[in-house]
């Protein structure tokens, strides 16, 4: 059912899932379309997007997300790497009478950010990420955070663990670091696979990424804290010491040595027992001219 707007945008509830295929999902590119209304409204409420953001939708699929939320934003832009379902979706939304919503045919690993329709403004993201190309997506959101505010994001259990982890457990790592460096990162909702179809073998994470509340402190150099960071987590299961040694074999042990003990670190320590602040001191003693 469609409930029209004062402004002609519409408001239109998500149909079944598996009442509108119209063919297989394809392995391949890792889909698996969400098919429970009541986690879909949860997503979109939890989003709190209003009618004056504009919106980037992350492989919308069947539009499950797509058409419910294209009546609450301003704008929405959808890309989608499945070319018969970005047809079949522009389909469905004429057929709605849904006007604000784009769908771009593409990869979003090799699409524009700079072709979102916001004037100079920040736009928001949301979406269903296929596991295969969740990190992918990510390090291309980070990429271009200038032009982000907020991120929501369905990933496999496992990486939003990694990507809101803590210092001292096992799930973080470079990634945890490197993205609560450029945004806050938080759980939001959890899903599980039965929400899903295909049903997938793991459940699921919703997280919200603010890219404009990033970490407080900046590198001196984001290129050489990249670097640190990477050669840190390089061996986990050595001491930073020699994880750094292992990583950039130019530099000379008795001088990482030196950077670590400027940096106020414990050359015995293990990258994961690190926190942001730890990383940038030591990215700010450390000379990678000869690396």
């Amino acid at each position: 059912m469609a409930r029209k707007q004062k402004d002609g945008r519409k408001e239109v509830s998500a149909l079944p899932v598996e009442s509108v295929l119209i063919r297989p999902p394809k392995k391949s590119l890792g889909q698996h379309f969400l098919k429970e209304n009541a986690i879909i409204d949860n997503i979109i409420r939890l989003a709190h997007f209003d009618e004056s953001d504009i919106v980037l939708e992350i492989g919308p699929g069947r539009g499950a997300l797509t058409i419910p939320l294209a009546g609450k934003v301003k704008t929405l832009v959808a890309v989608e790497k499945d070319e018969e379902l970005a047809v079949e979706l522009k389909r469905k939304l004429s057929l709605n009478g849904i006007l604000n919503v784009t769908v771009v045919p593409g990869d979003i690993l090799k699409w524009d950010f700079k072709a979102m329709p916001c004037s100079g403004g920040r736009f928001h993201a949301i979406g269903n990420l296929p596991y295969n190309i969740s990190k992918p997506v990510l390090e291309r959101l980070m990429v271009n955070r200038d032009l982000m505010g907020r991120a929501m994001l369905m990933l496999q259990k496992e990486v939003a663990a990694r990507v809101t982890a803590s210092p001292g457990g096992k799930t973080y790592g470079a990634l945890s670091v490197f993205v609560q460096y450029h945004a806050r990162a938080s759980t939001v909702l959890h899903v599980g696979c039965g929400s899903f179809f295909p049903r997938p073998k793991v459940d699921s994470t919703v997280i919200e990424l603010d890219f404009k509340s990033p970490f407080p402190l900046r590198a001196l150099d984001d290129y050489v804290f990249t670097r640190v960071v990477k050669g840190a987590f390089a061996h986990r299961r050595k001491t930073i010491l020699n994880s750094l040694g292992g990583y950039f074999p130019l530099l000379e042990r008795v001088g990482i040595a030196e950077a670590l003990e400027r940096a106020g670190i414990s050359p015995a320590s293990r990258a994961e027992s690190l926190c942001i602040e730890d990383f940038l001191r030591l990215a700010s003693t450390m000379d990678l001219t000869i690396t």
